[in-house]
Order: structure tokens, then sequence, then C-alpha cells
């Protein structure tokens, strides 16, 4: 870097402009008051519950019994509707999820598609399974008094007309009798549906979105009655369940809530369940010798089971005689919780090893950063459904291959769906965001908190998400290709980066960066307790993370949440300023240092050899007094003016002048638009480093190039940006000064033939089976 010398007494300082009223309309740190609703009585400008918040709760009896000969369910239930609002109700709205799978639903005729020329049999046969009726066949809807209500039913929505308008504080009941197809998970996809074993010809059944549900009714949008086309997720009321499940009798059922009639279970298994509920670790309920023993022999006869749950939003289930189940005792805060699992043999070793053991440090964890786990269970379940999310239940991925291997990715892979869908109690199940139209504030905030129960299950856990550097491809991409966060589900084109991953590493940053831990935990966890048990909105999470901070964060809302802009800083040039200190012992030396050290020229060069002596040289009589004479010489003259400036200062000026500061002034550009805390490091002459931290704001009065002047006692060998890659920086070749050169690598490879190359665990199999066996 080129070398400046200050004058002493230069005053360095830096004059705020004053910004045109235009300029600051379009500054990225400009408030979210326009982006963010009015506060009122229902909630706050604090981003709490208002004093007249209120919510609808909506109360289920139901019956069903799943037919294992056809894969169909057939159900009753009964709804006890309460209006809690201020307003009059004349209809409700109950949603019909299941109908995607209708042959004319709206999922079915709004998917693209085409035929190719060539196909395999496997995509002619998914064209095909289009034509699968799923949907709901709705027997009858009737009051209380078994009169039959008028309804209509749009796509996946039902309206209920009531015979007299529902008043505030007041209560309906009614019924509604269904049957339906169950959907082959396999064939036709979904969140639920049935597995089928051909190899012992026996079924799994997920059974998920599999009642009509009362929808949501709130202060914000009234009835959220968007329409289910297989992304956006639910919006549902709470309150309290009572189920009762007809299965065949061999059947071992998992559910939301607890089990009322343990007497389904023989007394071996209840003799385990008990001492599980004791146990810190995995005891097996149902052996894999008697899960084996019911697939061989699938009896005829049917056991209901019964299950209760209290305060939840939905209510799912899984059902087959072919689960091995194992369970243990959750302990945290004093509050005890079953955690357990359900799953074929088809998961071993995998998933008696390791799921129950995620799902309680997954309970312990998010309880950790939100609120303590409210529900006495924690279920997971192995299936078909690669990773959904219901109260006090998951369905969970994660197979290994049939002799018993697995690969590093199918580990990590499970243990982290089970972690995220084990999380998903806590959002949205528990802290009851509207997932159909913010998908960000269930999956985003989910995968964040899965990103901190990762890390703490094993150091360097290899998290997919959650890391800034990870998300730098994306935020590169063309901006045509990319939606902001605060968009709804159904119009997302990359869910998964959008919903989960970008939110994700957003309140990474914002935790590490910006904030600190300090600060964002404690925001973080009041809005856990502020919003348990209630349905937030994009406002009150930004509030409250502001409120119980005390930071404004509108810009970093803005700039993540609302647009696709991305991080791109770069340091476009350092000048190093020392300061002059008059003497001119030092700076005389100084120069002469500086002169002898300047290269020469070519011409200097060559004149050197082909002009031996220059006619001075030849002709001494030619010289006068400045072929002698040497500007830099130290005289007496200049040593008395030294001394009579120094004998002038302060003792204060003094200091400064003896410490021989030097002074950087460091070029900063913001090409991506999206502005960032600039994380500088310093590395020192004697090998030493320091880091400091800028907030943001430096780009308050410039938002694409600022200058920072930076003053340090020890010279500087070299400054870059962001070096713990932490602010999702996309472009890190031009973060360093001097500038530094990637490496990068190419492999030269034989063409080996094709074939299936055995996973590293198959090896080590391979290798430890006696000869004999092989």
């Amino acid at each position: 870097m080129k070398k400046f010398v200050l004058a002493s007494g230069l005053l360095l300082s830096a004059f705020a402009p004053v910004l045109a009223q235009e300029t600051i309309d379009k500054s990225k740190f400009r408030q979210l008051a326009q982006e963010l609703p009015t506060p009122n009585t229902y909630r706050s400008a604090s981003g709490a519950p208002g004093h007249e918040y209120w919510q609808q709760r909506a109360d289920y009896t139901i019956k069903a019994e799943l037919n294992d000969d056809n894969q169909s369910l057939t159900g009753s239930e009964t709804i006890t509707y309460t209006n809690l609002s201020p307003d009059v109700l004349t209809y409700l709205w109950v949603q019909l999820d299941q109908n995607i799978f209708e042959k004319n639903s709206m999922t079915s005729l709004t998917r693209t598609n085409s035929v190719p020329a060539r196909a395999p049999f496997s995509t002619a046969e998914a064209l095909a399974e289009q034509t699968f009726d799923g949907g709901y066949k709705i027997k009858s809807v009737k009051d209380a008094n078994g009169r039959a209500l008028p309804y209509t039913i749009n796509f996946t929505m039902m309206r209920i007309d009531l015979p007299q308008p529902l008043k505030p504080k007041q209560s309906v009941k009614f019924s509604i009798d269904w049957t339906n197809l169950i959907n082959d998970q396999k064939k036709q996809g979904g969140r639920g549906g049935y597995e089928f074993f051909p190899e012992d010809g026996n079924y799994e059944y997920q059974m998920a979105q599999w009642f009509p549900r009362m929808a949501v009714y709130d202060d914000v949008n009234g009835w959220q009655h968007k329409q289910f086309l297989g992304t956006g997720e639910f919006a549902l009321p709470f309150g309290d369940y009572k189920v009762s499940l007809t299965v065949p009798s061999d059947h071992i059922v998992a559910s939301t809530g607890e089990l009322q009639n343990e007497d389904v279970l023989t007394s071996a298994q209840r003799s385990r369940l008990a001492q599980a509920k004791k146990a810190n670790k995995p005891v097996l309920i149902v052996t894999p010798e008697e899960a084996l023993k019911a697939e061989k022999s699938k009896a005829k006869g049917k056991k209901t089971w019964t299950f209760v749950a209290k305060d939840v939003r939905d209510f799912a289930w899984a059902s087959s005689r072919k689960f091995i189940w194992d369970a243990m005792n959750v302990n945290y805060a004093g509050k005890n919780t079953m955690a357990m699992s359900f799953y074929p043999k088809e998961g071993n070793p995998l998933w008696g090893q390791y799921s129950t053991e995620v799902v309680g440090h997954t309970i312990k964890t998010y309880s950790k950063f939100t609120i303590d786990y409210p529900y006495p269970v924690a279920i997971s379940v192995h299936g078909a459904v690669g990773g959904m999310e219901y109260p006090m239940i998951s369905f969970n991925g994660g197979r290994p291959e049939k002799d018993g291997s697995y690969t590093e990715r199918t580990k990590y892979g499970m243990i982290s769906v089970i972690i995220h869908e084990v999380g998903h109690n806590f959002f949205p199940m528990i802290i009851n965001s509207d997932e159909r139209q913010w998908t960000w504030m269930d999956e985003g905030l989910n995968t964040f908190v899965q990103y901190l129960t990762e890390q703490e299950w094993q150091r360097d856990y290899p998290s997919s998400r959650g890391e800034p550097r990870n998300m730098t491809t994306y935020m590169k991409m063309d901006k045509a290709m990319q939606q902001p966060i605060m968009t709804n589900s159904e119009s997302i084109s990359q869910l998964g980066n959008n919903a989960y991953g970008k939110p994700a590493t957003a309140l990474n940053i914002l935790r590490e960066t910006v904030l600190g831990r300090k600060l964002f935990d404690y925001a973080f966890k009041e809005y856990a307790r502020r919003w348990a048990f209630k349905h937030p909105m994009p406002a009150d999470f930004f509030r409250t993370m502001e409120d119980a901070s005390g930071t404004d964060l509108d810009w970093f809302w803005r700039g993540w949440f609302y647009t696709t802009d991305y991080v791109e800083q770069e340091l476009t040039g350092v000048k190093w300023y020392s300061v002059d200190t008059k003497n001119p012992q030092v700076e005389n030396a100084r120069q002469r240092t500086e002169i002898n050290a300047a290269p020469k020229s070519l011409s200097q060069q060559r004149n050197l050899q082909d002009i031996p002596k220059t006619l001075v040289d030849v002709k001494p009589e030619l010289k006068d007094f400045y072929n002698t004479y040497d500007p830099l010489a130290v005289t007496p003259e200049t040593q008395a003016a030294y001394q009579k400036y120094v004998q002038a200062l302060s003792p204060e000026e003094k200091a400064i002048l003896e410490k021989g500061l030097n002074f950087y002034e460091v070029g900063l550009r913001n090409n991506g638009g999206l502005v960032m805390p600039v994380v500088m490091q310093m590395t020192f002459s004697d090998g030493t480093n320091q880091i400091v931290r800028i907030p943001a704001e430096i780009w308050r009065y410039n938002e694409q190039e600022v200058t920072k002047v930076f003053v340090t006692e020890k010279p500087v060998v070299s400054f870059v940006l962001d070096p713990f890659q932490e602010t999702a920086d996309i472009d890190m070749s031009n973060n360093a000064y001097p500038a530094r050169m990637a490496p990068s690598r190419f492999e030269l490879f034989k063409q080996q033939p094709q074939g299936v190359t055995p996973n590293p665990l198959q090896k080590q199999m391979q290798q430890q089976r006696p000869q004999g066996n092989q």
C-alpha cells in the first residue's frame, strides 16, 4: 500500500451530510412504518399481544376406522367451535386438505407437465396416478340436534352456513361424517398416506390432514381460507381432542396425545412402558421379534385406541403391525416428557440407535432457546413421508440399505430431519404462525433452531443450513429467479432456499454478527414466551425482536426479508498515513531511505553501463555548490526549529507525536445492495491480528461507498473483510488488501467401468465378514 505522511496538526473529521427527503424515502435505513400494520388493542407496538387480543377455539371428538383391506378411512367428528372474537359469524370455514387428491382438484388442474416422446413406465404411471380419487366423500354435516346444515365445498375449503348467527362468547356444535381412500405416498405423494412393503405384504399408515379441520379466523385476515395447493401448510385454531381409532388388532398406533386405554397392549408391553417412563435411555416396548411375528400372522380382528390431547392445533397418527416401539423419559426444568420412536424393521440399525435420543435432545435444546416443552409426549415415526410435523408426533425419513449399511449423508440426514420435525412442535405447533401465508415464520425460524440443536448434538455437525457461507450460491442467483422472504408460500419458486435456508441464515447472522448472542437469545426467547399458544404475525416477530433487544433492526428486516438484495462488500483500496514527527533526524533519514529504495528506471540502469563517465565526472571544474549540497542533511538550524516546535506542544500532543501512530484510510463499496455490518481483520507486521466490528449504520449516509480510517500503533500488513464468512458475502475475491489469489484444483482421473460403488460402511462390513461367508 502507498504510504503518506500526515502533517501533525491535521484534524481528521467527518460531517454527516444533510439528506434530501427523496433520498430518505429511498434509504435502506428508513423505518418499516409503511410495511407493518398499525398497532392496535389486539397487537401492540412492542410486538406483544394487545390487552384485547383474542383467538378462536375448536374442540374435537372423533371416531375413525382404518380399513387395511382397501386402504380407506371412515370417520365421524363432532366439533365445538367457540367464537371468542368481537364479531358475529354467519358461517364457518372448514379445511378439506385431503381434497388435493380429488380427480379435479385445483392442485391437479394447475399442475403443469408434458408427455415426452420416449419415457419409462414410471413416468406414464405417475401421469396416470393423477386420476386417483382420494378426496373426502362428505356423507353428512349436521347440527347438535341432528338436523342437516347447508354447506358449500370450494376445492379444499368448505363453508358451513349457520342457522343462527354465532355471537361473541357463544359456541356452536356440529358433526361431519366422511370417508376417503388413503393415498399411496410413494406414488401420489402428499404429507401423509400409506407405504406398502411387498416383501411381507404389509402396510404402514401415516395419517395427516386426515379429518375436516376448522380454519383460522383472526384479527388480521378474518377467515384464513386460502386454497391448499400442496406447498403452503396449515393455519389452525387450538383445542382439545378426544380421538378413538379402530385399527386391525395387531396394529400398533402412534398418535398425538396420551393413550387412555393401555389395555390395547399386552401385559409385557405395559410393563416395559412403565419402565420406559423412568429410563434415561430408550427401552423397547414392542420388540423387533414381536413386530416380526405380527408381520407374519396378520390378525383379522380389530382394536380401538383412544387418545386425548389438550391445547393442540392438530392431530395426527400412524398405524402398522410392523412397528417396533421404543421410548425413554426426558426431564427438562423438572418436567417429564416421554420421547418415543415407532419404526419398521427396515429402519434399523439407524432408528433403534438414534431416533429417540434425537427426540430427547431436540426437546431439551429447543426448550432452552424458546419455552419449556409443554406436552407429555414427543414422537418420531419412520415411514414413507420424508418429513412432516404435527403436535407431539412427526413423520421422518432416513432408511439404511437392506444390508443394514448406510452412508454418512443418510445418517446425518435422518438426524437432521428428526430434529427439524420434532422441533416443529415449537414452530408452528405452539408458537402458532400462519404457515399458509408466511412459510418462513414456520420453516425459517424452525430451521434456525434446528441449526443450533445440530451443533449441540456433535461438534462441527455438517449442518446444511444456518451457516452464512452455505447461502451464497442462492443469493448470487439471478434476481428473476428469486422472491423476497415475505412472499406467500404458494408463490415461491425455490421454497427450500427462500423459506428455510435464507431466513435461518438471516437469524444466525442477526445472532452472531448484528446483535450478539446475549441480546438475540433474550429477545428470541421473549418472542416465544409472548406468542406461545397464540397466532403471531410477521410484525409481531419483528417488533418483539427490536423491543426486547433495544435495537432498531428495520434496516435488517427490510434488506433480508423484503428484498432480493445480496451481500457483496468490496475492499476497494487502502492508503497508509503516518504522522510527521518534525524531527529532522527521523524524517530526513526516512526520506533518504525511501529515495534509495525507489527503483531505477530502465534508462538509468542501462546508462550506468553505456555511459562510464559523464562530462561533469571528466571536468570537475564544472561542479558548483549544488553538486555537493545535501537537502536532507541535519543542521543546527533544523534541530533548533524542531526543539522550538516540541516545546510548544502540550503533554497530550507530545504523547500522540511519540506514539508513531499509523492511519489507514480504507475504501469500502457495497456492490450487492444489502447493507450489513463491516467485519474487518487487520494483520500486523509482528504476525498478530485484530478484529474490528462496525455496525451496519456505517452505510446510513452513503449506501454504496464509504471510507473508514483505522488507527494503529503497529504497522498493518493486510486487511481482510468478513474473515469468518459470517455475513453471507457472495464474492470473497475482493475482500482482501493486498489482494489474495484463491487456489483452485482440478482432478485427473481414469475412466472406470460403471457400477454401484459400496458406501464406506459396506466396505468395512465386507472387510470384517469371514472369508467363508463372502
